[in-house]
């Protein structure tokens, strides 16, 4: 027994042998508890703001700076989580939202959920890495059940596509703004989305204006820029608008090496600036006979829009001509300019050409305060498109900016995965049944492991319950009993009763299940075989011996 004892000091003081400043937790099951109790810690944080009855959380920063969400990505952001454990799983989390657009919330319940149930085998004495392959063995079952469960989506079906939405968005803003705003995310991503290409949404920009109310945000068939032109004779509106995208600078630039002139007399000082100025306003003249020569003919006002700046007499020189310039757009609002309005960006104004030229049923100006912004819409096939986000306060907008991201990418995981899973905890009580029904065929005490991983995803039904005002174990027990009797059905959050979801249209994201289902063993695995934490610091370097 000495030499055990012996042993054993050695191993302890191995971290503090490599490293002095190292500190460590270890001994008995210590470091496990401290896993779980953090894991329990973040699972209460978050577990009041799953489902359309979640409630609101309020982040108030160093600066004093407010912000209201119930979003869950959103919160682990932004809290500043200090423990490893709890930061390990929040990072696991954040990554499942990073992934699949959703689900940040359910992962960390149903993470805490799995060191709780299995805090309750540790009691009695049961090995965590029997219960760790256990969780293995519940994970794979899980995978197999849930390609059998899934439901083939019609991608075609406008209707499918906005339930999908209307069940995210449900949980994120209220019923009448979830209404509204789903029709809009429906309607963006059909507009971007194309047979036999990837969905791009950053081809969908999202601006906010804040006044109004945020039932007055809108799709706009087009797009928004948040600037204007910048002279005060310029057209402010117009209808059947040639949109030219340009990479060409109208203004003077200086060398981009180190030069000087030498001059001896005003003579010589005007003869340079009036070459320098020669060769800009050669580039707006050779600008203006394009102009007269193919867009003149046909009607039409030109708007041009460049990445790069336009000084003054430039902009005079347009504004004399009729022409709208719009200067310093964004790179990626060039892409979605020739996405909507058609034609090509131009590198040189020599490039200039009729196919180059797009076109826009109407453009006009909105002065917002100090705010300008221009809107080019009545596009004709447009695969790029503007929400114009309303609201009276930035919490509003940017919870209504939260919502549609989470939106978005839902409808875009369906018509990408082309199936869908049941709602309102269908899958969850279903999957559970599946892994009682099959911890038979695992041997030995790794059943116990299955039992608790089926035990565990039943905190998503019940939290649903609870938050929605009604007990958890009688809703538990009415959903059980109804799926024993072959029912697929969900909670109805309004009731408390048992409904078939797919019939009310809630659906749950097949991507996002499948790949929560990936990570949740994973992580709780691993965190169970966690039998010491180190904390690790850079070693002091040694003190120089003095001669």
């Amino acid at each position: 027994s000495s030499g055990f004892v012996n042993c054993q000091l050695i191993t302890m003081a191995a971290a503090r042998y490599l490293n002095p400043n190292n500190d460590s937790i270890r001994g008995g099951n210590l470091a496990l508890m401290m896993s779980i109790n953090a894991a329990r810690g973040l699972q209460e944080v978050l577990r009041t703001n799953l489902g359309p009855k979640g409630t609101l959380k309020m982040l108030v920063s160093g600066a004093g700076d407010v912000k209201l969400t119930k979003d869950g990505n959103t919160l682990l952001h932004e809290m500043q989580i200090q423990h490893p454990t709890a930061s390990l799983i929040a990072r696991a989390a954040t990554a499942q939202d990073d992934i699949t657009g959703d689900g940040t919330t359910s992962t960390i319940l149903i993470i805490g959920e799995l060191l709780r149930q299995a805090e309750r085998y540790l009691s009695e004495n049961i090995h965590p890495r029997i219960l760790a392959d256990g969780f293995d063995a519940a994970r794979e079952a899980a995978l197999e059940f849930i390609e059998k469960i899934k439901i083939a989506a019609n991608v075609e079906d406008r209707e499918l596509l906005a339930s999908v939405a209307r069940t995210t968005l449900a949980t994120k803003v209220h019923h009448d703004l979830c209404e509204h705003l789903t029709n809009i995310v429906v309607d963006a991503v059909q507009c971007i989305s194309a047979p036999g290409k990837p969905i791009d949404l950053f081809m969908v920009e999202i601006m906010h204006m804040q006044h109004r109310s945020d039932l007055d945000t809108r799709l706009v068939r087009g797009l928004v820029l948040d600037h204007g032109g910048r002279h005060p004779d310029m057209p402010k509106s117009a209808e059947n608008c040639a949109i030219l995208i340009l990479n060409v600078s109208f203004e003077y630039e200086k060398s981009e090496v180190n030069s000087a002139f030498h001059y001896k007399n005003a003579a010589q000082r005007d003869a340079l600036v009036k070459a320098e100025r020669k060769y800009t306003d050669d580039v707006v003249e050779k600008l203006i006979k394009f102009k007269r020569e193919h867009i003149d003919p046909k009607g039409q006002t030109l708007i041009a829009i460049t990445q790069k700046g336009i000084d003054a007499p430039s902009l005079d020189m347009m504004a004399r001509e009729g022409i709208v310039g719009i200067r310093r757009a964004k790179r990626r609002n060039m892409e979605r300019l020739m996405r909507a309005c058609g034609g090509f960006c131009v590198n040189t104004i020599d490039d200039l050409s009729p196919e180059c030229i797009g076109w826009a049923g109407k453009f006009h100006e909105h002065v917002l305060g100090e705010e300008k912004y221009t809107f080019i819409e009545d596009v004709k096939n447009p695969t790029s498109c503007t929400i114009l986000v309303r609201g009276p306060d930035p919490h509003s907008i940017a919870q209504v900016k939260e919502a549609l991201r989470d939106g978005l990418r839902s409808v875009k995981n369906v018509i990408e995965d082309k199936f869908v899973l049941p709602g309102a905890g269908a899958f969850e009580i279903a999957l559970h049944r599946h892994l009682h029904d099959k911890k038979k065929d695992v041997k030995g005490r790794a059943r116990l492991g299955v039992e608790a991983f089926a035990d565990a995803v039943l905190v998503i039904p019940k939290t649903l319950a609870i938050n929605a005002g009604f007990d958890a174990q009688d809703s538990t027990i009415k959903l059980i009993e109804a799926h024993e009797q072959g029912n697929m059905v969900g909670l109805d959050i309004e009731t408390g009763e048992t409904v078939e979801p797919t019939a009310l249209g809630i659906y749950d994201q097949y991507r996002v299940k499948l790949q929560q289902l990936q990570s949740i063993g994973v992580i709780a695995s691993q965190l169970l075989l966690v039998d010491e934490i180190i904390r690790a610091q850079r070693a002091k370097a040694p003190k120089s011996i003095p001669r």
